[in-house]
């Protein structure tokens, strides 16, 4: 609700405040001093400082991403029920993690409790991933509708739809589209730290361009064409990223921070979830303090990931709409135009996530 009404107040906040919470958590934990929280707190506090590295870092690209989301929330006025998927899906999230916990107690009389309870887990974030892009689709359809055709589609319907039709490919583009985006990731930390070493040049470079082609065949964007034309995950994401080529936007789109400020918000709710319990466990149970702030914070984040998928489905749909119809009378104030001739004039450097990949490919 707060991303609906202050769009751009909430992107600096988000930013900054799962900084202050995850140093936060961490400093908590250390004050426990038992060998397990100290673990977790020294990744929390080392997640902090990355966290606040990467805000400076895309100072500059804040203030493009914040006109992109205002813009992209516009047509939720429209459609007074487009809340409902999510808080549909949010209490089948909570119904299924209430369940789930009693698994995890369960897995304690197996043989092999450890491995158990990390399938448990995998398992959960895989389910709460599907629950999240049922509202992504759900979302996607409607507002892909309005750009496109003009038309005001059921929500209802859209969500039916989701649930049925468009199922499939939300389970598999909810396996996939992390696994790749964080394989991505890794390959861009390789491309950046390779220095003048012919093997790590080789090696980067090779991983590189291996993660873009599966990008290009998996991706995140996929979802608009998946809810509006009911095509399968690999073609929609091939036909995505062809609309972005052809129109210049890759560079955009690949600069873009609303998949991280909605994955830092879903920490920063975790970091809250965990605040609360590690102080109410560590005086009422105090040997399981760990392990239910671990579960607190896994639980709070996957909630709160599921609520973010309205703004995330939306900014998503403003860039594939754009792309494939840029003259649509939705699209007059130019905002991605105006970018796109910025940049090529020199007036705006977008800050790549692979700094050096033009030089390595040269």
């Amino acid at each position: 609700m707060a991303f609906r009404i202050w769009p751009d107040f909430m992107i600096h906040f988000i930013l900054w405040s799962t900084f202050l919470m995850s140093l936060s958590s961490g400093i908590l934990l250390l004050c426990f001093q038992m060998p397990a929280t100290d673990a977790v707190g020294v990744c929390l506090i080392a997640f902090s400082i990355g966290n606040g590295l990467y805000a400076c870092w895309v100072t500059r690209r804040i203030k493009f991403c914040s006109k992109i989301l205002v813009k992209s929330l516009e047509p939720v006025s429209k459609f007074s029920d487009l809340n409902l998927p999510t808080y549909y899906m949010l209490a089948a999230g909570f119904l299924w993690m209430s369940m789930w916990i009693f698994g995890v107690i369960g897995a304690l009389n197996f043989y092999f409790p450890p491995l158990v309870i990390i399938g448990l887990v995998l398992s959960l974030a895989w389910t709460t991933e599907v629950m999240r892009n049922i509202v992504n689709l759900t979302v996607s359809r409607v507002i892909a509708l309005y750009y496109l055709r003009g038309m005001q589609s059921s929500t209802r319907f859209s969500f039916q739809r989701a649930l049925s039709r468009n199922l499939g490919s939300a389970c598999l583009g909810s396996l996939f589209v992390p696994t790749i985006e964080a394989l991505r990731i890794l390959a861009r930390g390789l491309n950046l730290l390779k220095g003048e070493d012919e093997f790590m040049f080789c090696c980067a470079n090779c991983c590189l361009r291996l993660m873009d082609f599966i990008f290009e065949h998996g991706n995140g964007w996929a979802f608009v064409q998946i809810a509006a034309y009911g095509k399968g995950f690999v073609r929609a994401s091939q036909d995505t990223w062809k609309l972005f080529e052809d129109e210049d936007m890759v560079e955009i789109v690949d600069a873009d921070i609303t998949s991280s400020i909605c994955f830092l918000t879903g920490i920063c709710s975790g970091c809250v979830c965990l605040i609360v319990a590690a102080a109410w466990t560590h005086t009422v149970y105090k040997p399981f303090t760990a392990t239910i702030s671990l579960l607190a914070f896994f639980i709070g984040y996957l909630m709160t990931r599921i609520s973010m998928a309205l703004p995330h489905a939306c900014v998503g749909c403003y860039y594939t709409c754009y792309a494939e119809n840029p003259e649509s009378r939705f699209f007059e104030d130019k905002v991605i135009k105006t970018r796109q001739d910025m940049i090529k004039s020199g007036r705006v450097a977008v800050t790549s996530t692979t700094p050096r990949v033009r030089r390595a490919l040269a």
